[in-house]
Order: C-alpha cells, then structure tokens, then sequence
C-alpha cells in the first residue's frame, strides 16, 4: 500500500454505514446508506472503491442513486406501486433510503437492492457498471404483483450463484409494529428465491434466522436476529451475518442450504467491543450496527460501522480482520485504529484523533447507546459530560474531554524506547499518555493551556513491541484534534 489505511477507512467527513462489501473485477466497492444530518439515511447513495492492491487509495464515485428515483418518491413509472400500508403512507416524505445492498446479476448487469425506510417493499435498481449510476427497476414481488406476507421488508440483501439468486429480509422488533402490521409475529430472518429477472420471487419465504419472538430454546436465544441482513459464500458455506437485538453487535450463522436453516456461531464484531475475550464492559458509546464479510488477499474482514457527534446520526464505516480460531470457526474481532492496514500502524507520523477505536467519558459505568432521533426525527445532543467525535470544517478532532475521559489508538509497532510527542489541542488541562492500558506506568504528561488549536510535546517513554496509545484527561476539558510520534536518539 502506497500510505497506511485508518479505521474508519474512508476520509473523516464521510458517512456510510451499512457497508456492504463486495469485489467486482480487480476493486472492492462499499454500498450503503448515506448519513450526515439529524437521523438516518437522509441523503441519497454514494459509492466509494479502492484497488485490491493498495487498499489505501480509496475512490469517490459519487451518487449513484437518488432517492427521488423511486416511484414511492414521485418518481415517473408505468408500473403499479404495490399497496402501501395506510400508516406508512401517512409519514411525511420523502421518504430516506435504507440500507443497500447490491450482486451482479446472470446477464453481467449489476442489481441494488433497498428499501424506502418502513415501506416494507423491497426495491430494486440496475445499472450497467458496478459504479452505476443505478436506474429504478421494479419491486420485488410475486409474478401476479403482489408481495410475500411472510416477514417485514427491510435490509435486504441479494446472493446470485449458479443454483439461483436468493434474497434475504426482515426486521424483528421487541413488541409490534404500528399500522396494519400491529399484533404480527415476525418469525426472524426471512429468505426467498428470486427468478432470473431479478425481481420476480418463485418461492415460498422462509425463516433462516430466529427473531426475538421465536428464539427461545433456539441457537439464536440469546442473540436474536434483529436486522441487516448479510449474505456471503465461502467454500462448501453460506455465511448469514446480520445485527442482533442487543443492536452494537454483527452476529453470524452458518448453513449448507442458502434456504436453510443457519446455525448460530458467534459475534464478529462489537461497535462498543462488548463480549471480546469476555469483556462486559462497553469501551466506547455504542448504537446500531450493519456489515458484511469479505475475503481481501486470502484474510476475512467483517465490515461495519460505529458512531460519532454523539449520536446515531453520523455514522462511519469500519473494517476489521477476523479471527479464524482453531476449530475453524470464525472469532469476534477488536475495534481498531488500523482496520485495513494489514499491521500495526508505524511509530512515526501524523496521526488524527479521529481515528481513536476507544471512547470513554469520567463515568465508565454510564458508557451506554449513543442518543437516537429515530427517522425523520432530530437526534438530541449528547450529555454534557460525553466526548465525542466531531468537525469544525475540514478538521475533525474528539470534542469535550473532560477529566477523567480517555481515548485509545490500536495499535502501534513500536522500535526503540524513546519518542517524542506533540499533540495538537486546545482547552485547559492535563493528559497522561499511557501504553496499552491506563493502569499501566505514565509514559508522557501534556500540559493544554491554549483556547485556540496549539501543540505541545513531551518525551514519550516506550517500549519495543505493539502496544496501544491511551490519552487520560487528569485535570481541566481538552479538545485533541490529533498527535504526532517521532524517535529520539537512544
């Protein structure tokens, strides 16, 4: 790779959760939503790319769909909407799109699959080249028009292989949902088979995945499926990842049948790193989450994305290596600064706060679910003892660090046993940098005393080996916009 690749990976003003990963040709694409107000999804598709060879090099292919594209948003069609449920129909518009997902179809076309927030239809775009730009299509339905009952449409994604094309869904909730739906039970994740037209469904649905209302005494019982449905194959396996109802985390089964049952395994991948070697403790304010696998030069990563500006609003991708334990099953991955890099990061440079895998205020034991506006409604702001990632402009930088508050960087390869450090930050107050862990010795101490953006260094005392970069606010409220590590002579 021509530079190193952060976490999140793709620059620090952009939005995408819901990554969905997919390779096409000799480039990885990301579909997924596309935050950056006050709730979800308000803004139309974007697709970003980078070459299989340097995974660095990310590239802006700019919107490839609207949401105006869609006849449920005015858009011109000669075909029939399917029927609406009466409650949806009486949200305000337009409508936001959700998360996507997106498979070459069997003429060499390339399908995306989303849906309009609670619609509950499935709609479907093609488009010529995997960059787009996508053309609305149709919905998903039956031959005669209508649309199966069996599961909430939502979070689709989309399996095209030589024994068929399969589509997955659904949303599981606790409780019921308003409108014609009150009352039902969703019985969990839900799969169909699609003809080659890509849209037509040509069998019955089934549930692959148990939700909350059908878990009990299953594999699934203390995870059940939720939402973000993810669909991958992988020798002789179907991998189903999706989000369990405790929402932070990307679970995943495994079948034989890409309409069979899936047997539950594991986690993949927490936003808080709640469950990591029994850890049950949130190391950051955590929200919702939705990824995919992917394999990069013979490694899996799982896909996903975590939250910033306090709240579920702002959301951005992430990437991390999983694990392969030795009975071959697949192992939970740990939040990191580094993601896609391949290793460590180097012990020198210029590194932004941004990319800080851990977050935590004063009060560890309020470190809980970022606030969440839900759709079309504003986010409230944090509370006011919360850091939290933010911008000013083009400079991003952890907003509100107050005593007692401390952000962690995963992880560095270290070389010698003695650095400097400059950190660029503004406010009153005192850092403690530690290595790997705040109960470890104090390795460099940073005195803020600026109310504008200023740098301060200090010696740093290391040692050889990777180890983690904790900052601990001691005394005052400190804005850090980044840090910088260079050698000294030994």
């Amino acid at each position: 790779m021509k530079k190193q690749v952060f976490n999140p990976y793709l620059p620090s003003w952009e939005h995408v959760p819901d990554g969905e990963p997919h390779i096409f040709g000799d480039r990885l694409y990301v579909y997924g939503s596309h935050d950056g107000g006050h709730s979800f999804c308000e803004l139309d598709y974007v697709l970003w790319s980078a070459p299989l060879t340097d995974l660095s090099d990310w590239r802006y292919e700019g919107v490839i769909y609207r949401k105006d594209q869609d006849p449920i948003n005015g858009a011109a069609w000669q075909g029939q909407i399917p029927p609406l449920d009466p409650y949806y129909q009486s949200l305000p518009g337009p409508h936001t799109l959700f998360a996507p997902d997106a498979a070459e179809g069997p003429g060499g076309r390339y399908y995306l699959y989303y849906s309009l927030d609670f619609s509950n239809l499935i709609s479907v775009a093609v488009a010529d080249k995997p960059e787009g730009p996508f053309e609305f299509l149709s919905y998903v339905t039956y031959a005669d028009g209508s649309v199966p009952k069996e599961g909430r449409k939502f979070d689709p994604a989309i399996l095209v292989e030589k024994s068929g094309i399969y589509l997955y869904y659904g949303f599981c909730p606790e409780g019921t949902l308003p409108g014609e739906e009150e009352g039902q039970v969703f019985e969990g994740a839900m799969a169909v088979r699609l003809a080659d037209d890509m849209h037509t469904v040509i069998s019955k649905p089934v549930c692959v995945a148990n939700g909350c209302d059908t878990a009990k005494g299953t594999d699934y019982q203390e995870h059940p499926f939720f939402e973000a449905s993810s669909i991958r194959h992988f020798g002789d396996l179907y991998y189903f990842v999706y989000s369990s109802l405790q929402g932070h985390e990307l679970c995943y089964g495994v079948s034989k049948d890409p309409l069979g049952h899936f047997l539950y395994q594991g986690v993949l991948l927490s936003n808080a790193d709640i469950g990591y070697k029994g850890n049950k403790n949130a190391d950051c304010y955590w929200g919702n989450n939705h990824g995919g696998l992917v394999c990069l030069n013979g490694d899996l990563y799982i896909f996903g994305h975590r939250q910033t500006h306090g709240n579920e609003s702002n959301r951005q991708g992430i990437a991390e290596k999983v694990p392969i334990e030795e009975n071959g099953r697949l192992g939970q991955a740990r939040l990191t600064s580094c993601g896609l890099n391949g290793g460590p990061l180097k012990d020198r440079g210029w590194y932004p706060a941004y990319i800080a895998c851990s977050l935590m205020g004063p009060d560890r034991d309020h470190i809980g679910h970022v606030m969440n506006g839900g759709p079309s409604a504003q986010a409230p702001d944090p509370p006011s003892d919360w850091p939290y990632i933010t911008e000013e402009g083009n400079k991003s930088y952890i907003k509100n660090m107050q005593a007692g508050s401390t952000c962690a960087f995963r992880s560095f390869s270290f070389g010698q046993d003695r650095y400097q450090i400059t950190i660029e930050a503004r406010g009153r107050g005192v850092l403690e940098v530690h290595f790997d862990q705040e109960k470890s010795p104090v390795a460099s101490t940073l005195t803020v005393d600026s109310g504008d953006w200023a740098k301060c260094a200090d010696e740093l005392t290391a040692s050889s080996g990777v180890h983690a970069l904790s900052f601990t606010v001691k005394e005052g409220q400190v804005d850090l916009a980044g840090f910088e590590l260079d050698g000294l002579p030994e």
